[in-house]
């Protein structure tokens, strides 16, 4: 992975993005794509658009959410802890103990508390925590002191970036969906700078806000954009883990490339299209069965206005929606060539009806 193109990646991870609250990624973003598209806007939600061909007749929207996991801090206790509510899907267990960064007036670190195990009772050592039995310690000793530096309606995240592991693997905070989002912006690159994509065809890279409680980005920018196509992009389980059955789950491998997703929330003439590119520019890819709708944007741009021929592509990733996610560097590579394949299949007169 070229230098200029990691630090963007290490940049977006770093940078606190809980959904409703994306606009420090929306910069970043903004600032990566400026000097390649030929156009960038951000709309009334924070979505953030570049686009290559803004004026073409024939659409596509590429969607990588912005946003990721977080908590948002609803009570500042007399004894100046502060209590929290989860933004978008935790496991209770793993918080626990963890280093946070809270953002209030400045940033700064708090400790998500529970009881010491020596002091749980018989029930409550048997049983994960619950979060409302959780807390942020700051350090504070009191509400006043507290309030110095946190209000209700603060954030926080999770303290973790990116970290290189052995080999082409690496570990994060926040690979959900920020990796997403660098595969459209290096697929706009890759389209810019070596070409390949008809001049009527337009390209619309759509870095989406709030998907993690929803897909609330996707839904507006897919209705206001009315494209033909789309590929949505985002993580998928790895499985290729202890106690994961592939009978039960299928299989995903981390290393063996981007999945192409195959079922009711893909449009089989874009499947088809996914899979030629693939092979044609000799990308590593694996297929994902999803029967019915999938927790991700092009379930939102699938039935936005008119429809949408949408397809959906991912990167195997381990320990989803926790602190330390882990991805390969190269199914990241090539997904972004891969869905910039895609766009150079694309011609103005495609027919995506299925028949």
């Amino acid at each position: 992975m070229r230098y200029e193109s990691l630090s963007f990646l290490k940049r977006i991870i770093a940078a606190a993005s809980p959904s409703g609250s994306e606009e420090q990624v929306a910069q970043l973003y903004r600032d990566y794509v400026g000097p390649f598209a030929d156009e960038v806007r951000t709309d009334l939600h924070g979505n953030v658009t570049a686009a290559l061909n803004p004026t073409a007749s024939a659409k596509i929207m590429l969607a990588g959410h912005m946003d990721e996991i977080g908590f948002i801090i609803h009570h500042i206790a007399d004894d100046g802890l502060l209590y929290f509510n989860a933004i978008g899907g935790h496991d209770s267990a793993v918080p626990v103990g963890q280093l946070v960064w809270v953002y209030g007036r400045e940033r700064i670190t708090g400790v998500i508390g529970r009881k010491a195990p020596h002091l749980l009772g018989p029930e409550e050592a048997g049983s994960k925590p619950k979060l409302g039995e959780l807390w942020i310690d700051i350090g504070a000793a009191s509400r006043d002191e507290a309030e110095e530096v946190v209000e209700v309606g603060d954030l926080a995240t999770y303290q973790y970036e990116f970290r290189p592991l052995l080999g082409d693997r690496a570990a994060a905070r926040g690979f959900d969906n920020k990796a997403g989002l660098f595969i459209v912006a290096e697929a706009l690159r890759h389209l810019k700078e070596e070409g390949g994509l008809h001049e009527d065809v337009g390209v619309f890279a759509v870095g989406t806000v709030q998907e993690e409680i929803g897909s609330r980005g996707a839904w507006t920018a897919a209705a206001a954009l009315g494209a033909r196509t789309g590929i949505a992009v985002d993580m998928e389980h790895a499985i290729d883990l202890p106690g994961l059955s592939q009978t039960q789950f299928g299989k995903l491998d981390m290393g063996k490339g981007p999945s192409i997703s195959r079922g009711a929330n893909t449009n089989p003439v874009v499947f088809r299209l996914l899979r030629k590119a693939a092979i044609e520019a000799g990308l590593p890819f694996q297929v994902r069965v999803a029967p019915g709708t999938t927790p991700t944007d092009a379930k939102a741009m699938q039935i936005s206005g008119h429809g949408m021929a949408t397809g959906l592509v991912g990167i195997p990733l381990r320990y989803m929606h926790t602190p330390s996610e882990v991805l390969s560097l190269s199914d990241v590579g090539n997904c972004s060539r891969l869905v910039a394949a895609y766009c150079r299949q694309i011609q103005p007169d495609t027919d995506f009806t299925p028949r």
